[in-house]
Order: C-alpha cells, then structure tokens, then sequence
C-alpha cells in the first residue's frame, strides 16, 4: 500500500518521497475546485504517459500514451465529468498534453467514479511535481525519478491510502 499524509511524503514499502498536495491539504474533499487532496483509500485505475519525453517505462500496469487531443473533464454540466475527453470541447478540462512536463506521466486514482458525484470534485492524479514541490489542485505529485521509481513496483492491486 502507499501511504499519504499531511507531512507531505509518500510512502511505499522501504521507501519514502517528499510529494507536494492540494493547496488546502488532505481533507474530505467537499466540491470541484476546493484543492483539497481527498482522503481515503483509492485504486490506481489508469496509467497515461508522453512517450516523446519518456523514453522507457517500467511496470506491470497496462499503459496509455498521452495524445495531443486528449483531455479530463472536470466540467460539472458535462456527461463526461471526471472522465477522459477527446479535445478540443466546450466544457470546462485539464489539458493532459502540457508543454510543461507535469502530465508527463499520470496516474489516475479512482476517486469519485463509481458513481461519479457532479461537482464532488475530479481528476485527481499523482503526476510530476513543479519545481519546489508547489502546491496542486488537489493531486499529489513527486520528482520525476521518484514517480518513475514507484510505478516500477506497483500492481494493479496496490492500493492508495490518502490519510
């Protein structure tokens, strides 16, 4: 299991990483936009990944590679809320092809999806932190080495304890 904390480091078996959280902490996310990183326990649902600025990945988790055109929804009016979207779209998204690298790789936890609450807030991913650790809207990110280290371990078993 990972392991999650207000101490802002992500744990997994002998290993730890300083990650950075939503702008307001670890909390029971309340709505979309609060930046709050959702507290509970979560599955890794999906993997995506830029296969023109990562080379070689490893992992026992089936991967996707990110398009130009792809995007998350996180748009309460749309039917696609908290889903993937092809772009371009009217509804409000999160560009998943970046110019900066922080989507280089994703992981998608599988909060508020089955069923999928409008407005309870979505795509919440552990993906590449900005320089100094700055704050997101509700994700979790690490260093790019570390995510990459991590994703070698998992399973699609591995659970996400966000506490």
């Amino acid at each position: 299991m990972i392991i999650i904390n207000k101490s802002r480091y992500l744990k997994y078996k002998n290993l730890k990483f300083r990650c950075a959280l939503g702008k307001n902490g670890i909390k029971i996310k309340k709505r979309e936009g609060d930046n709050i990183t959702p507290k509970g326990i979560y599955k890794i649902v999906k993997v995506y990944f830029r296969k023109d600025r990562i080379k070689k990945i490893s992992t026992r988790i089936r991967c996707n590679y990110i398009k130009k055109d792809m995007g998350w929804c996180d748009d309460p009016k749309s039917k696609k809320y908290n889903k993937l979207i092809k772009l371009p779209t009217e509804f409000s998204h999160e560009k998943l092809y970046r110019k900066d690298n922080i989507y280089d790789l994703i992981l998608v936890l599988n909060y508020n999806m089955r069923p999928i609450i409008k407005n309870k807030g979505s795509a919440i991913f552990i993906h590449i932190a900005n320089k100094n650790y700055k704050p997101t809207q509700g994700c979790i990110s690490l260093k790019k080495k570390d995510l990459t280290k991590i994703l070698s371990l998992l399973t699609k078993k591995t659970k996400v304890l966000i506490n």
